[in-house]
């Protein structure tokens, strides 16, 4: 429409009102210098360092994976080297392992019989064996049946249950170019495809053989406050295989190595995994992971001024309506427009245009400003990809537009700014904070994330949540029940909610 109710026009109009009070100016301004100080000063305070017996050392980088991930690659390997195509096949009879407990005297070690979840055993095939090097593995697993995993973040399922003597696994894995295929069996006669996989790039020679890993036992305790606090207990698998057999150019005798092994400062390996051959039985003992690494600080970690800024923002938006009632300026306004929805409107687009740029600029600043702090203060910053990091920087932006456009809302509702504040901050930070300080158990954290306009915050998340590794997924860690998108979805119908109750009862209540 052209003439004097157009929505543009009214656009324009609320524009200008926001931009000839210098209050709201002053304080869109100062939402996002909060965000950046409070961003740059957490990480200026934020040092780390590994020690290394009675030396502290800079914490190493975790090794990245084919697709850029952060990975853990840490297993015992026994293995020859393939040329070309080819496979091996194993039966599997038995998997077990040890789980250490808390010491009861100090220097005296105490450790239980039991297997993780996530334990995995089997055959691999791995492009050399540099850490984070391109695989494919077919597995038992402590508790998830077999799998077929490769390159550290992909996994597929395969038949449930455990493995034993009276129950083994028969497991196959070819190779045929750059195309791995996985194959189970419960008498070595009759086989099931578990999948099949491409390693693009996969060298003409590989290496082919035995693993065993272990992560740690992690189990959940009580914290100071309540709540659940996750505690990792040092762990370690041990399979038994026979009837090993390798099909294409395999020679050559059995090698065996810690991959990804630390080494204490004597050069001996901290936690060392075993192999061991009697006739045709190998058993193979190992310890770590082959996962994605997770611990870590996270890009999303310098924003540590969003509740602070969202405050300020709420105070901004619920300013920009209530003022004019209680000047009584509002009916000089909806004069303007017989059709008083689009006067709403017109201001949800402008303070959601004003907060979507101001929480652009903050974070387009302090994301990566202050992740160059953290890395020179000796912290391990987890690798995320040029898209992901645009998509924390744009959906913090709009993370606080839509906080507004449900503060103007209430403010439209209540009429009154103390009131309106201190709803959109109930409704807002309040599930937020509660979920991420571990007050709460873990379940009950988690659903506050998922119902409350809470879920919005899931956007800034920037490392996934993978099912098919040990992980306590815990919000006080930086992971959310719903994902990025999802999350702000949620928190987006809340504030559409809130806009339409405000609408109606604007055109009730000033008909």
């Amino acid at each position: 429409m052209t003439g004097r109710d157009g929505f543009a026009r009214l656009v324009r109009a609320e524009w200008t009102k926001f931009r000839t009070v210098r209050g709201w100016v002053i304080g869109a301004v100062v939402a996002s210098l909060v965000i950046v100080l409070l961003g740059l000063f957490s990480a200026s305070g934020s040092h780390a360092s590994c020690s290394k017996g009675p030396v502290e050392v800079d914490c190493p980088e975790p090794p990245r994976g084919p697709e850029g991930q952060a990975v853990s690659d840490r297993f015992y390997f026994v293995h020859r080297t393939l040329e070309g195509d080819g496979g091996i096949t194993v039966r599997v009879t038995s998997m077990t392992g040890e789980i250490r407990l808390p010491d009861l005297t100090p220097g005296v070690r105490r450790v239980t019989a039991g297997v993780v979840p996530w334990a995995k055993a089997g055959v691999i095939v791995k492009d050399g064996m540099r850490q984070g090097s391109p695989y494919a593995a077919l597995m038992v697993t402590g508790r998830h049946g077999v799998r077929m995993q490769h390159n550290y973040v992909h996994d597929l399922a395969g038949r449930p249950g455990g493995v034993s003597r009276e129950a083994p696994r028969w497991l196959r894995l070819t190779r045929s170019g750059d195309t791995l295929t996985g194959y189970e069996s419960a008498d070595g006669a009759r086989w099931t495809t578990v999948g099949t996989v491409r390693l693009a790039g996969l060298g003409t020679r590989v290496e082919i053989g035995l693993f065993a890993t272990s992560p740690c036992d992690l189990r959940m305790a009580r914290g100071d406050f309540g709540g659940s606090v996750g505690q990792c207990r040092f762990a370690e698998a041990t399979a038994d295989f026979d009837h090993v057999s390798l099909r294409g150019e395999a020679g050559g005798a059995w090698s065996h190595d810690d991959v990804g092994a630390t080494r204490n400062l004597d050069g001996t390996i901290h936690h060392p995994g075993r192999f061991k051959q009697s006739g045709g039985t190998f058993t193979v003992t190992g310890v770590g992971d082959i996962a994605p690494h997770v611990e870590g600080q996270r890009i999303e970690n310098t924003l540590t001024g969003t509740a602070a800024g969202l405050i300020v923002v709420i105070v901004v938006a619920v300013l920009f309506i209530t003022a004019e009632y209680r000047r009584g300026l509002i009916r000089t306004t909806l004069l303007a427009s017989p059709r008083r929805g689009r006067v709403l409107a017109a201001k949800a687009v402008v303070i959601a245009a004003v907060t979507f740029v101001a929480g652009l600029a903050a974070a387009a600043v302090v994301v990566p400003v202050a992740s160059r702090i953290l890395r020179a203060n000796g912290n391990v910053i987890l690798p995320v990809s040029s898209l992901t990091e645009l998509r924390v920087v744009v959906g913090f932006a709009a993370l606080l537009a839509v906080g507004a456009v449900l503060a103007l809302a209430l403010g439209a509702l209540f009429r009154r700014g103390a009131a309106a504040v201190t709803t959109a901050i109930a409704l807002i930070l309040l599930p937020y904070l509660l979920a991420t300080s571990s007050v709460l158990p873990l379940g009950a954290a988690q659903w506050l994330l998922r119902l409350t306009p809470a879920a919005g915050f899931a956007i800034q998340q920037s490392i996934p949540e993978y099912p098919h590794m040990t992980g306590d997924h815990a919000p006080a860690g930086g992971s959310y029940p719903l994902p990025p998108w999802a999350g702000l979805a949620v928190f987006a119908a809340y504030a559409a909610i809130a806009l339409g109750l405000a609408v109606v009862r604007l055109r009730r209540r000033d008909a």
